[in-house]
């Protein structure tokens, strides 16, 4: 099987974008933190999967693309979307869970709700794993967390002291899409695979998804699959979220990415970046010349790096320089980068069966 391989790095100059509870050993009792891990070798500021995959999914809601994206239903302490895949596309790539209760007050509640009116009946527990796959985003070195002190003072009398951290690295974050699994809907009967009970089954053959009774499962056209997975990937490039953007406006959208079609999901750019003495992000060049020796029969597409230029022009120049005629691997923009893959998956339909 095939998948996309990506690495990101995402410049954070002065930066809190995913935040916990209270800053230990504070000056207020208002005080803010940021994730981080705490090893031998300092503070490693960090994003979550979670928070990150929630970036993307509020960008391919936002976005200049088509996009469908799923309902959400809330049940007293839990939430889920309508988890139906043939119909939107976040259901697909990004996998669910779902698992009504089936106490009477529940179904009562349900049935009253008129916002469910469109909602896909389920009468017992579906579940689909997510092809797509993040990493955590991870400083590439330890920092020094900065405090910063601040009041509100706009009203009268005593000011409110406040206090928050924030941090200067670059987060490194590892990516995977399974192109077989976008788009093919499994029925077998255990956890992570009841990706369709009767219902949506039976809307499966009344759409006319392909069956593939070998695996038990349904899939979409071809030029629906690829358009899903195209607008996802292209996405990535136009990334927006983060904390603290009032205060910060941290640009997260990628300004280095690798990403290659590759057959396996092993990753194979985990190691081709390494801080310097100074922590900024440097190019080991023997890193990259044994990934693409040891690698090559696995590599189906071309490599694409997307560079932005003004970030680290030594580390790329260097770069290009290294690769100077190796047809393998193209520099470009990241939006270059990745729109020119979702090029090569539609003449390379292969790839995704």
């Amino acid at each position: 099987m095939a998948f996309v391989t990506g690495m990101m790095l995402i410049d954070a100059p002065a930066s809190a974008l995913n935040n916990q509870g209270a800053v230990e050993s504070s000056l207020t009792d208002n005080a803010v933190a940021v994730k981080h891990i705490r090893t031998r070798e300092g503070a490693f500021p960090y994003v979550s999967a979670q928070a990150f995959r929630f970036w993307l999914r509020r960008t391919l809601e936002t976005g200049p693309w088509e996009w469908k994206a799923a309902p959400i239903y809330r049940e007293q302490k839990i939430a889920y979307t309508d988890a139906n895949p043939i119909r939107w596309w976040d259901d697909d790539l990004f996998g669910y869970m779902r698992a009504p209760s089936t106490k009477a007050s529940a179904v009562e509640a349900r049935n009253a709700d008129q916002s469910r009116t469109q909602e896909t009946p389920t009468a017992g527990t579906v579940t689909r794993v997510s092809p797509f796959r993040m990493s955590t985003l991870v400083s590439i070195a330890p920092v020094s967390l900065t405090n910063d002190f601040g009041v509100m003072a706009r009203q009268e009398g005593n000011p409110v002291p406040h206090e928050h951290q924030f941090y200067r690295t670059t987060l490194q974050g590892l990516f995977s899409l399974d192109l077989h699994a976008a788009g093919t809907f499994s029925y077998q009967n255990k956890t992570g695979f009841l990706n369709l009970d009767e219902v949506r089954i039976q809307e499966a053959r009344e759409n006319g998804l392909e069956e593939l009774p070998d695996e038990k499962a349904f899939r979409l056209p071809f030029k629906e699959r690829l358009r899903r997975v195209k607008t996802l990937l292209i996405a990535i490039t136009y990334l927006d979220g983060g904390a603290k953007q009032a205060l910060h406006y941290t640009d997260v959208t990628p300004d280095i990415l690798f990403c290659a079609v590759t057959r396996g999901g092993n990753h194979i750019f985990g190691h081709i970046i390494k801080p310097d003495s100074a922590g900024r992000p440097t190019v080991n060049l023997d890193a990259f010349d044994e990934m693409l020796a040891v690698y090559k029969d696995d590599i189906l597409s071309t490599i694409y790096v997307g560079w932005v230029k003004g970030y680290l022009d030594e580390e790329r120049a260097k770069l290009e320089q290294h690769l100077a005629g190796n047809d393998r691997v193209k520099i470009l923009h990241p939006r270059e980068a990745m729109r020119s893959l979702t090029e090569e998956l539609e003449i390379n339909p292969s790839w995704m069966e």
